[in-house]
């Protein structure tokens, strides 16, 4: 510590001393190490600080799931989902077994379309698209398109419509789960729930004595 007390002091002697004479400060090699000392001496604690800091965020970011792993876990929790990945690949002409139609959602909802994937009501507009009852879906930039011999736009449309209205629930709850784990623990409410007196919008008959009260 005392040290850093002391290069502090040499190097402000010497500032003061040449601005005293009114004289410009001659950047000689002398001085510029001094400079460099003292900045490294004195920031080498906060350094520290930082390298610690930047580390310490690493193992959080490392536990969040890519859209890339997604498409796998979506098949774990839903079997019976098709697959569609009979298609071609351009690159090396096998099968691209990995390019599945899980995986081309997924791209299309996040990367085409630009939506939030921890919402029900964003996954419910994705899946509008393919039913064609929402946006407009373009061949060109649909995913598979560039990587796969065949544009697989038709095919996964015709797997999405196939689908009953539960299948594709249960499609958007299981995206949801995985996008956004917190979802799961959100009780939905009761629709057998009689509603309370409060909440009633029934009218009621104005009770007796009413009259009264208001005098």
């Amino acid at each position: 510590m005392k040290k850093k007390k002391f290069l502090f002091k040499s190097i402000f002697s010497k500032l003061t001393t040449q601005h005293k004479r009114n004289a410009p400060l001659p950047l000689t090699p002398l001085l510029l190490t001094l400079i460099l000392v003292s900045v490294i001496v004195l920031g080498s604690g906060a350094d520290k600080s930082i390298y610690r800091n930047i580390f310490s965020i690493q193992p959080a970011s490392a536990q969040r799931i890519t859209p890339s792993d997604v498409w796998q876990i979506v098949y774990q929790q839903l079997p019976d989902f098709p697959q569609e990945n009979k298609y071609i690949s351009k690159e090396n002409g096998k099968v691209a077994e990995s390019n599945t139609l899980a995986n081309r959602l997924i791209r299309y909802h996040i990367y085409t379309k630009g939506r939030a994937p921890i919402y029900r009501l964003d996954w419910k507009l994705t899946l509008a698209d393919y039913l064609g009852v929402n946006e407009i879906m373009y061949d060109t930039t649909y995913p598979g398109n560039d990587a796969l011999q065949k544009n697989p736009i038709e095919g996964d449309r015709k797997a999405i419509k196939s689908l009953t209205r539960s299948q594709r629930d249960a499609l958007v709850q299981v995206l949801v789960n995985i996008f956004n784990p917190t979802s799961q623990n959100t009780v939905p409410p009761n629709s057998n729930t009689a509603p309370s007196p409060t909440t009633s919008t029934t009218p009621q008959p104005p009770q007796q004595g009413g009259a009264e009260l208001l005098k």
